[in-house]
């Protein structure tokens, strides 16, 4: 019998069209396995995650950048169509802020976790991000908000170089601009650069000093704070591979105890009220072996199955099983259990793990995925080799059709374009 109400579903939203989200794919296989059934609002037609077998049903999602009222508007037609509440599961930061934001809107179709309306915003914003971390006593690195290119370059060599640039508001980045949410710079002329992109971006630009990475270093905590404010489920992880190396996402991930990890955790969204699933990731400064909060996600991390316990629960079980009125399991912490991203960390996945490891992508009870992964790696990586090498040959643009033979779209066309 599962500990979870089956006769709820879940709904999981996603507007990023990042094929290789194995995030996506845990939280399917996390609630399928449970007998929850799992509609997926997701651009993932591409992707091997429509290929699980714990798929129910896909929708067509909101476009990337959408806004509030056309999020509001998909998630309507979602509730229609699966015909009672269901717990609604962000998986971006864009879709977390904007449920967030239109929680009184989503109601009753939707179970959400009570907080205020702003709050995924605010963590979710790199400048709003260290005045929380100022107000909650928790280490982060010195970070300046430059008002024009030129101040962009002294504050560069106030901070000292290099040093980490961030847009502030990285979800309103617009898709092809080449700008990336996070980057390291090495110049002052480079900070000058980037501020003359601020309209573009959308958002102000961060400068931020530079923590250098290093052997455990780098640190996540993924939780659960549940109705009472109380954290469950998950806990705190070391990076011991990230990809890109020493600045990207994790690609070997180990449950390892940390108390300090988790007492900043615990002072954070305590201090702010949070109520949900929440990713937050740490470095630990090597001159002073503080560890520094660099960023507060709003829902569920890629690597969340990394803290699936003794009893099952992981945080996305555990947001389903409170929002739906059921008590939490008491498990034990799984320490020494490994998480890896196989695309990303392959040799890793064929080494023996005495703790316990799950991979991102290869289930044997879910076989597909897995397989249909490494097809469309393959085609990446071939993809981004021709590129490099100048040999990718253009492919010409199909000549427009004449205007009496264009046929008109469909309601359901026009939804998902």
């Amino acid at each position: 019998m599962s500990l979870l109400d089956t006769r709820v579903p879940a709904v999981l939203l996603r507007t990023d069209r990042n094929p290789f989200h194995h995030g996506t794919l845990g939280a399917v296989r996390s609630l399928g396995r449970a007998g929850v059934e799992v509609h997926l609002v997701a651009d993932s037609a591409g992707s091997p995650v429509h290929r699980s077998r714990y798929v129910h049903r896909m929708h067509a999602p909101p476009p990337p950048g959408a806004s509030a009222d056309e999020i509001l508007a998909v998630l309507r037609r979602v509730a229609g169509q699966v015909g009672r509440p269901a717990v609604l599961i962000p998986l971006d930061d864009a879709t977390a802020i904007a449920a967030g934001r239109l929680r009184d809107d989503l109601s009753p179709s939707y179970l959400l976790p009570a907080m205020p309306a702003t709050l995924s915003e605010r963590v979710a914003d790199k400048a709003e991000l260290a005045a929380v971390c100022a107000s909650a006593d928790v280490p982060h690195p010195l970070t300046l908000v430059p008002d024009s290119p030129r101040q962009a370059a002294e504050d560069a060599r106030r901070l000292g170089l290099p040093l980490v640039a961030k847009w502030s508001r990285p979800w309103l980045l617009p898709a092809g601009s080449g700008l990336r949410s996070t980057q390291v710079v090495h110049t002052a002329q480079q900070a000058r650069a980037l501020h003359a992109r601020t309209a573009e971006a959308g958002s102000p630009l961060l400068l931020q000093a530079f923590l250098p990475p290093g052997e455990d270093r780098d640190w996540f905590f993924h939780g659960y704070a549940d109705r009472s404010g109380t954290v469950r489920a998950g806990g705190p992880g070391r990076k011991q591979l990230s990809w890109p190396r020493g600045a990207g996402l994790t690609a070997v991930g180990h449950w390892t105890p940390n108390a300090e990890v988790r007492t900043l955790a615990e002072r954070v969204t305590g201090g702010l009220g949070y109520r949900g699933v929440f990713d937050l990731d740490f470095r630990r400064c090597g001159s002073t072996g503080r560890y520094h909060l660099l960023d507060f996600n709003p829902r569920p991390g890629a690597q969340f199955r990394l803290f699936a316990d003794s009893a099952g629960l992981d945080v996305v079980r555990a947001l389903h099983l409170d929002l739906t009125g059921r008590p939490l399991p008491d498990g034990q912490p799984m320490a020494g259990r490994s998480f890896v991203v196989e695309n990303y960390a392959p040799f890793a996945a064929l080494r023996t793990a005495p703790g316990g490891r799950e991979l991102a992508w290869y289930a044997r009870d879910d076989r597909v995925p897995g397989w249909a992964m490494w097809a469309l790696w393959a085609r990446h990586v071939s993809g981004r080799l021709r590129q490099r090498l100048g040999t990718a040959v253009p492919v010409p643009a199909p000549r427009p059709a004449p205007r009496a033979a264009a046929p008109s779209l469909t309601d359901n066309e026009k939804a998902s374009s």
